[in-house]
């Protein structure tokens, strides 16, 4: 399984733990450092079931910038919102885990971070 985290996030920190708790096998990705690109988001939002302003933290900074408040949520913007993201992942949900067995989850609480296991 992969987990991308922001080390300053306590929800990734929270989940670091409980997966260490439990044993589980895992790879650390910094997200921030290490961007996943169109085709890397595209399969996770596959796995997630999401579309891209599911899993977009509108209430960064970067947000405002680029006034993603003002933008539709639809299928033909679909492609300029995952375009966003591989462009600046501090807007990216986190922590997103992603499990050997083709199952996603957003990992923001025990029980989500459990589902997985």
């Amino acid at each position: 399984m992969e987990i991308w985290i922001n080390p300053a996030c306590s929800k990734c920190r929270s989940a670091l733990s409980l997966l260490d708790a439990e044993s589980a096998q895992y790879t650390v990705r910094h997200y921030l450092e290490d961007p996943p690109n169109e085709p890397e988001l595209r399969e996770v939002l596959a796995r997630l079931g999401l579309e891209p302003w599911d899993i977009t933290r509108t209430g960064e900074e970067r947000a405002a910038e680029l006034g993603l408040d003002d933008w539709p949520r639809d299928a033909p913007e679909r492609d300029r919102w995952i375009r966003a993201l591989a462009q600046n992942p501090i807007l990216i949900q986190r922590p997103i885990i992603t499990a050997d067995d083709g199952s996603a989850v957003i990992g923001r609480s025990d029980s989500a971070v459990r589902s997985v296991l």
